[in-house]
């Protein structure tokens, strides 16, 4: 099968919502979703109690600058189209970034989100709004996390004890140096009074393993999936004791060139996963670091005369693309071959949006919806977020 993508200038156009049928893939159907932005990155889809998928995302000038802001969809049951976007966070000097939504089991809402300066990745916070209505609005931002370079991504998880488990990743700036990723590492923030108060717990040894992605399989049993910041592989961790502790991460037989993925458990127990299928050694595409379009604001960066090179440096630039679904029927340990659902060079040696430089597909998401339709949707030369509809038989 073969997809072809769309020139960059050609995007906004089609940004109308509507779900069209796919004629290169039996039973797939696409859409490009309404936005008023420029850029538009980072979808996280979930489905609100009334059954509404939503998918939110942020949108702006470009990742990092003041004017980045979070965004919400929704396709509302029997729709084919998607509904004008709502933006959900204003902040004018912040970046608000990497949104999701998830459903509290006491019925409310949740809206969380990063908010940080000019790029600077190793000050973010996490921030939150709660709806008491099912999602149809909500209230007012608090702060969910103040510990400085928290950054989240992926869904937070319920395990059998009623404990909160919201994957997160710490971002940490070396001394005299901009943050580049370098020494990030992953953890979880538990919260065991329903979201009142947090607690991180750190995933040994899990230098370069970011986005961490939980998923519960039987039991106490749990496995995780992570972006890896050394363009290597996907890697993966497992805990026993109901997502309290985890192993060290481990590559599994997926390659990632340091770009976002997602996974989710089907309801036939196999484990769906959107990701870039390539890595550093498909291409030597390179860029110094996702913010060296962005000047810092802090001052102690600024008067750094020679960087200190203590470690391994994160890779930058490796094309995000061939954006690729693959499928594991053994609770994460391989997973099987993959299908293409987008084509193309996947330039990323830019972020810029306005003059149609970016050419990457990147940061999916997936969900299964009750009757088995998987939902995937994700970043689209940064020009748009991209929806994708396929049946529950897709073959692979």
């Amino acid at each position: 099968m073969s997809f072809t993508a769309l020139p960059p200038e050609a995007v906004p156009a089609l940004m109308t919502g509507k779900i069209a049928p796919n004629p290169a893939q039996p039973g797939r159907a696409d859409a490009f979703l309404p936005s008023p932005c420029i850029q538009n990155h980072a979808a996280n889809l979930a489905f609100l109690p009334d059954g509404t998928l939503t998918c939110v995302w942020f949108g702006g000038t470009m990742e990092g600058m003041g004017d980045i802001s979070v965004y919400m969809s929704r396709l509302t049951p029997g729709a084919d189209q998607w509904s004008e976007a709502e933006k959900l966070s204003d902040d004018p000097a912040k970046s608000e970034q990497n949104p999701l939504i998830f459903n509290a089991p006491d019925g409310n809402v949740w809206l969380l989100y990063t908010s940080q300066t000019s790029g600077d990745q190793d000050g973010s916070v996490v921030k939150c709004r709660i709806s008491e209505d099912g999602g149809k609005t909500f209230g007012a931002v608090r702060l969910l996390c103040d510990l400085p370079g928290t950054f989240v991504r992926q869904p937070v998880i319920f395990n059998s004890a009623g404990t909160w488990l919201l994957p997160a990743f710490r971002c940490v700036s070396l001394p005299g140096q901009r943050w580049s990723g370098d020494a990030d590492t992953a953890g979880v923030l538990v919260s065991r009074d329903q979201g009142q108060s947090w607690a991180m717990v750190d995933v040994p040894e899990s230098l370069g393993a970011v986005h961490m992605n939980i998923i519960p399989l039987n039991g106490s049993k749990m496995v995780a999936f992570f972006r890896n910041r050394f363009s290597e592989h996907v890697l993966s961790s497992e805990s026993g004791d109901n997502g309290e502790s985890w192993s060290t991460p481990k590559p599994v037989n997926l390659p990632n060139n340091n770009s976002s993925i997602q996974a989710t458990k089907l309801g036939d127990g196999r484990i769906a996963m959107v990701y870039n299928h390539s890595n550093a050694e498909t291409s030597d595409a390179r860029r110094e670091s996702l913010y060296d379009e962005i000047e810092s604001d802090k001052d102690d960066v600024k008067a750094a005369e020679t960087p200190v090179a203590t470690r391994r440096k994160a890779v930058w630039g490796v094309p995000r693309a061939p954006l690729s679904l693959a499928i594991s029927t053994n609770g994460g340990q391989s997973f099987d071959s993959h299908i293409d659902l987008d084509t193309g060079d996947g330039y990323c040696l830019s972020n810029n949006s306005k003059d149609s430089l970016n050419r990457e597909f990147s940061y999916p998401s997936i969900t299964e919806g009750p009757d088995g339709t998987l939902h995937i949707a994700y970043t689209y030369y940064r020009r748009a977020i991209k929806y994708v509809r396929l049946p529950s038989d897709v073959a692979i």
